[in-house]
């Protein structure tokens, strides 16, 4: 489904982002518009929307989720401790230029 386009059709302003380079200028646009946007972004679906500060319970339910046998597992708990580890060294790179 065409979100962006179909946000245009209602009159909104539409925006689809295909690339992650361009996600920033999207952004951009979406702040800077004169009516309601939809931000329609392209994903990959093998990884999950964590959140930034994941409870104890959410990566037990993760977890057991992954197990069940699904075909992707390996790609999601990669894509998953990559930006667990992003965040990880982001809080220390910020500690300690503070």
């Amino acid at each position: 489904m065409d979100y962006a386009g179909y946000a245009e059709l209602l009159g909104l302003k539409g925006i689809r982002v295909e690339d992650p380079a361009d996600i920033d200028a999207a952004w951009d646009q979406a702040f800077a518009a004169d009516r309601p946007v939809v931000l329609s972004v392209k994903t990959d679906p093998n990884t999950p929307p964590l959140p930034a500060h994941i409870t104890l319970d959410q990566a037990s339910g993760l977890a057991k989720s992954l197990l069940t046998g699904d075909p992707a597992t390996a790609r999601v708990i990669s894509q998953s401790a990559q930006a667990g580890a992003a965040r990880l060294f982001e809080r220390m790179r910020s500690k300690f230029t503070d």
